[in-house]
């Protein structure tokens, strides 16, 4: 994958959440087997068992305050601005976490998830404390979010830090820094899937090629 070719030695490394960051992780596990020497701080519970089994060292932020280089993928992209929605796999905490002490943030997406507006046919992930949520799912839809709290099958999904997940459907976000000001100001509201600010890089797949776009 082209954006583990950006990783250098002794780099601190950002590793992602879903299938995308999945095929980063095999990338960097290949580069480390020919002798890259690099440590992965992982976003997911899911991502820090598939690198120990490819054998990508992993470390904390107990370790190292700030992350060189994070590569993720994103549910959607606006072009103009590089915001992103991300949080369909659950992990968007610990990712934008992740995203804010890193230098920079490559985003792998296919050329689907590039928009001119945020919103439509891709929810907003906003994770929620489990006590009260009743409540605060309350209070989205009064800011005509429209949430639904996701589920895992039949049962209620809780992140890999015990938390639910409200999916909010809009049309559209004409002001991603405005909504996250007011979904901030929810009590019971952990973390939104809005990414403002934070990718550096957009590789968008296409039959033709990888195009770069640079905030």
């Amino acid at each position: 994958m082209q954006a583990a070719m950006a990783i250098e030695d002794g780099m601190v490394v950002g590793l992602g959440s879903g299938s995308t960051a999945a095929l980063a992780v095999e990338a960097l596990a290949a580069r480390i087997a020919q002798g890259l020497r690099v440590v992965g701080i992982p976003t997911s519970e899911a991502t820090a068992a598939l690198a120990r089994r490819l054998g990508v060292p992993l470390t904390s932020f107990a370790e190292h305050s700030h992350v060189d280089i994070t590569i993720d993928g994103a549910d959607q992209v606006e072009r103009r601005s590089l915001t992103l929605i991300k949080g369909r796999g659950g992990a968007l905490l610990r990712e934008k976490i992740v995203a804010s002490a890193s230098d920079r943030m490559i985003v792998v997406v296919d050329e689907t998830k590039l928009v001119a507006r945020l919103g439509g046919a891709t929810p907003l992930p906003v994770e929620i404390v489990a006590f009260g949520s009743q409540t605060v799912i309350a209070r989205l839809k009064a800011l005509g979010c429209a949430p639904t709290l996701r589920l895992k099958g039949d049962e209620i999904f809780f992140t890999d830090g015990g938390n639910l997940i409200a999916d909010c459907a809009m049309a559209e976000i004409p002001d991603p820094a405005a909504l996250e000001a007011r979904l901030a100001a929810v009590t019971g509201v952990i973390e939104t899937g809005l990414f403002i600010g934070l990718a550096t890089e957009i590789l968008i797949g296409r039959p033709a090629g990888v195009e770069l776009l640079q905030r």
